[in-house]
Order: C-alpha cells, then structure tokens, then sequence
C-alpha cells in the first residue's frame, strides 16, 4: 500500500484542533486528523501562519499567549510538519487548473497541499467546491 500523503489543516482547522475546539469538527474528520498525527502526516502550510498572526493582529481571534509562542507551540504539535513556502508552490498557486478559489491565501493552502501530494482538511466551501473538480484531495471537517 502506498504511503500516504500529508493531511493539510486549512488555518481554521488548526486554530480549533489547537484550542481545543473539537465541537467544530466531524467525528470522522477528528478521526482523521487523529490518525494523521499519530502517523506524523500533519501538514501545515506556512500561509498559515501568516493568516494566523494577521488575524490575531486584527483583533479577529485572541490566542492563549503571543502569537509568536502559540505558532511555535503549535507547530511542535505531535505529527506536525510545517510545509515552507517554496518557489514551487508559489508558481503553483498562480497556476492552478480549472477555476480556483481567487482569495489568494487559499490558492497558497491548495499549493501546498497539491505540491506534497496531500489532502486539504477545510470547512470552506469554496474550496470544497474546487475540490470537487479533482485538481485537489480535499477533507469537509463540517460537523
């Protein structure tokens, strides 16, 4: 059996696994997730790290400690790799086939995940949307 690819938590569904807010999760994405980490298959893309910090900065989420702590925290989160933004997935992401979602901090996390032959975990539904199009494995984590 092949090795499996990377789960790719899009930024929301790091910012709940972290907190703990499992609510907002479906028992089978948790599941999965679950699995992922254990086999140390956790993707994060560094675009989220960007939309992390913007979004504390913002005032737009509160984290449980500065925002440079709660990234490092929890990128040593058990099974979790950061995936660097590298010249390939920044070509790639203005490159996407069919009609990829135009916010470009998705194009980012659907790079990364297409790049290391992952599968995107998101609750947006416009990537879910582009998903089904087969240009990207993708996870609906909705509960």
């Amino acid at each position: 059996m092949a090795e499996e690819g990377p789960l790719v938590l899009d930024t929301h569904v790091w910012l709940w696994v972290m907190s703990g807010r499992f609510e907002e999760l479906s028992a089978g994405a948790l599941e999965e997730i679950e699995r992922a980490s254990a086999e140390g298959r956790i993707g994060i893309a560094a675009i989220s790290v960007w939309e992390v910090a913007m979004l504390e900065r913002l005032r737009r989420i509160s984290l449980s400690r500065p925002v440079e702590d709660w990234v490092n925290a929890a990128l040593r989160a058990p099974g979790t790799h950061l995936h660097e933004l590298s010249p390939a997935i920044a070509i790639e992401s203005t490159r996407l086939p069919g009609e990829p979602p135009r916010d470009p901090a998705d194009r980012m996390l659907i790079a990364s995940a297409r790049m290391t032959g992952g599968t995107l975990a998101t609750r947006d539904a416009t990537i879910i949307e582009y998903g089904k199009s087969g240009h990207v494995r993708v996870v609906d984590v909705a509960a």
